[in-house]
């Protein structure tokens, strides 16, 4: 799996016109899901590096804080765009994200380790043309893989 951790001061994302999530002062995550993703312990244990990760400021501005410590909000977003190999020529070739069988419930289960925090946990809509917002802060931006 991979995500990509983006700091917000607040994210929404609509699909036909239609805002279908929406947070304040949290996280954005974009996900894709490989296709040897499979392992339940996998997103279990991505969801608690995330939940955990101390880059928001203290009281000095220092990177010391989770988005546990602040009680921070979460906004993520399925994104098989992720695993594009643009080794050869220049369109994209996404035959290494997940299909969608093994994808969604992985998503699904990820949804539901985040949401074990207690924080307010908003999502995109599988499979759907999203348009995401976000106004990003810091700006600051992390990758993670599983």
């Amino acid at each position: 799996m991979r995500v990509v951790v983006q700091r917000v001061k607040k994210a929404s994302v609509k699909v036909d016109n239609k805002i279908v999530g929406q947070i304040g002062n949290g996280l954005l995550l974009f996900i894709g899901v490989g296709p040897f993703d499979k392992a339940q312990g996998e997103v279990k244990k991505l969801a608690s590096k995330i939940l955990n990760l101390r880059i928001f400021g203290d009281k000095n501005d220092k990177m010391n804080l989770s988005l546990l410590d602040i009680k921070g909000e979460i906004l993520v977003i399925p994104q098989f765009t992720l695993f594009a190999d643009c080794s050869k020529g220049n369109r994209p070739y996404f035959g290494e994200a997940a299909k969608p069988e093994i994808s969604q419930p992985l998503f699904k289960k990820f949804i539901v380790e985040l949401k074990k925090a207690g924080l307010k946990v908003e999502k995109g809509e599988f499979g759907a043309k999203m348009e995401v917002e976000l106004v990003n802060d810091g700006p600051v931006t992390i990758i993670l893989e599983s």
